[in-house]
């Protein structure tokens, strides 16, 4: 069975603004001009669909830069707690901790 991914959502960019520019760049690989650019869209995905360690870890930087992330599991968009294990087994979704919405295919057994 497929696994979900993992996905970061920048919430807000924060007080420091060039840093996270910066932190932007360093997840991303975007261009300055396009790291700035993403900021300023806030609240915007940054990352595509990946391993929570990965996302986890993207989210760390950004947060560390001064912006607020957020970690949402790619099937059912709930909000995941940085550095904590995401399988719950009183939650519906016995593989991930998933709570049902839309289309969580795990969720929907």
């Amino acid at each position: 069975m497929e696994e979900p991914g993992f996905r970061v959502l920048l919430t807000e960019a924060g007080d420091r603004k060039a840093e996270a520019v910066r932190a932007i760049r360093t997840v991303t690989g975007l261009s300055l001009w396009n790291s700035k650019l993403l900021l300023d869209s806030a609240p915007v995905a940054v990352t595509e669909p990946n391993w929570l360690e990965i996302a986890d870890e993207a989210a760390r930087v950004l947060e560390d830069a001064g912006a607020r992330a957020t970690v949402l599991c790619d099937w059912c968009d709930r909000t995941i707690t940085r550095g904590a294990n995401p399988i719950d087994p009183a939650r519906s979704c016995s593989r991930t901790g998933c709570v049902p919405r839309r289309s969580c295919p795990i969720g929907a057994r």
